[in-house]
């Protein structure tokens, strides 16, 4: 979770390298469907003379072909699947990933998974109207009511509390592969969704049947002589489709293909993620930021919390091959003492802090003291090192072709934002497909996908500049600017208006951070 405001020019600076930029329905065949509930693979045809040759099989034609079953592809046919007015269009799944076919197996016995989402009132929200959110109580969660950030400097430190916002909680902490699981037994319930899986890759889009789709024809300028877009799959299979979706990630053979550019830039800093055990139960989310970059301890339950830790690459390597006892001593160090001595209630000259004259309407946290994370007493699952970096497609859609979650935006995961974006992008995606079938457009026109890039380019061009913004903020370690960053942290932990719009702006409720609202 982020703390102090951004400075207005961070966010201009993103937006200016940003290039702003008929209803019925094509049902797959019936033949493709398993039965109520279940997905269907392709036919796979042989050649009977030569089983190696790849023999072109058809798919069939539909609606949406959502190219990646991850969290947030799973998401967009689940939203798809429940509003009336989208509910009975076809989608194609394409996702090599064999677990979308016979199931996602979650073992409640070994310790969560390393792999987890912060997941904000708002998406718990959008998972509760789709009647996914059920199945995620039937397995591992932690909520979380409160938050502790504070500076490794010890100048300055900050407490949220639902009860600031009049709220039961600020966030969950869940595993991805329970979310991910959760969606597809949402959607396999929905027998009355047209919803078809490819267990494949994709190989290549084309306009029609002899112009493959690249970033120079004109099907990415919005002009194309198709009503369809065509899609080859690895497997030999091709489709048709009026939409074509890429929710495949950062990587996105989607965005490539269609020729959307990007802007970026890698960040030189690697994340360390890991399952960690304590004594006793988690319930609060803790984030210190360090000089080389923050470390968040996130509740997971039944005594675990999940390490995300950002540092130097070489770091990184380190760390993943240090022993077990050695790392939970230097995570341990992180947490508390090392770099720096902890907080004090007050800013310095001062008992109750420089902005403490302010609590004209004082938010229950704000009384709260520094408290101390829970010691790490076990590593409980493998480290993974992930590289970090800023990535936005300037455009998100073209004729045909839409684009969500890490494949149109990549983030710092210093405030756990990133999954957040993408499943905002998936709800806005849909009521913008059930728009065009309300006024009779056909959902792959290009004015109409452009309401839904419009809406969500203003979300997540703003997080991404308060992230990339604080990313850097924390790079200098400089005596005035530390003092400002205390300031900073204590005027978000004193200034009830601020602190409530801090908290709306990191749980999905408002789009704009705190200074431009």
């Amino acid at each position: 979770m982020v703390n102090p405001p951004v400075k207005n020019i961070m966010l201009n600076r993103l937006i200016r390298r940003s290039v702003l930029g008929d209803s019925l329905s094509v049902r797959a065949p019936r033949r493709s469907l398993c039965g109520p509930g279940e997905f269907a693979k392709p036919a796979c045809a042989k050649n009977g003379s030569d089983e190696k040759q790849r023999v072109m099989t058809d798919g069939g034609r539909f609606d949406v072909a959502i190219v990646g079953g991850g969290m947030v592809g799973l998401a967009l046919a689940c939203s798809l699947a429940s509003m009336p007015i989208t509910r009975h269009l076809s989608v194609a799944i394409i996702d090599g990933n064999p677990a979308l076919v016979n199931g996602i197996c979650i073992d409640k016995v070994k310790p969560p998974d390393p792999r987890v989402s912060t997941i904000t009132p708002a998406t718990i929200s959008m998972f509760k109207d789709m009647g996914a959110w059920e199945c995620v109580l039937h397995h591992r969660h932690a909520y979380f009511d409160r938050m502790q950030v504070w500076d490794y400097t010890g100048l300055g430190y900050t407490r949220y509390s639902a009860r600031d916002v009049n709220k039961e909680f600020l966030g969950c902490v869940v595993e991805n592969k329970v979310l991910q699981s959760s969606l597809l037994s949402c959607l396999q319930e929905n027998a009355d969704f047209s919803k078809t899986v490819f267990p494949s890759r994709l190989a290549s889009m084309s306009s029609n049947e002899h112009s493959p789709m690249t970033g120079g024809n004109d099907f990415s300028s919005g002009t194309t002589s198709g009503d369809l877009a065509k899609l080859e799959l690895s497997d030999g299979t091709y489709l048709s489709t009026k939409l074509v979706v890429g929710a495949d990630g950062s990587k996105s053979l989607v965005r490539e293909l269609a020729g959307f550019k990007t802007t970026g830039w890698n960040y030189s800093q690697n994340a360390v993620i890991c399952t960690v055990e304590h004594d006793a139960e988690n319930w609060c989310a803790w984030q210190r930021f360090l000089p080389s970059g923050p470390i968040a301890l996130l509740p997971i339950g039944d005594n675990y919390s999940n390490i995300v830790w950002t540092m130097k690459p070489n770091e990184s390597v380190a760390r993943k091959s240090m022993d077990e006892a050695d790392f939970v001593k230097e995570a341990n160090h992180a947490l508390d003492q090392g770099y720096g001595p902890r907080p004090t209630s007050g800013f310095p000259g001062s008992n109750d802090g420089i902005f403490s004259w302010l609590k004209t309407d004082s938010t229950p946290s704000a009384n709260e003291k520094f408290e101390l994370p829970p010691k790490v007493v076990k590593l409980a699952s493998e480290r993974m090192v992930f590289p970090l970096s800023l990535k936005h497609a300037n455009n998100y859609v073209s004729k045909h072709v839409a684009l969500v979650g890490d494949a149109a935006h990549t983030v710092h995961p210093l405030a756990g934002q990133g999954v957040n974006l993408g499943f905002g992008d998936a709800l806005a995606l849909s009521r913008v497909i059930g728009e065009a079938i309300a006024v009779g457009v056909d959902i792959g026109e290009v004015s109409m996908l452009r309401k839904y890039e419009a809406e969500r380019k203003v979300a997540n061009l703003s997080m991404m500049a308060v992230l990339d913004g604080f990313q850097k903020l924390y790079k200098v370690d400089l005596g005035p600017l530390n003092i400002l960053r205390a300031a900073a942290f204590s005027a978000a932990h004193y200034i009830p208006p601020l602190k409530r719009n801090i908290i709306s702006f990191a749980s999905g409720e408002q789009q704009l951070p705190p200074l431009f609202t």
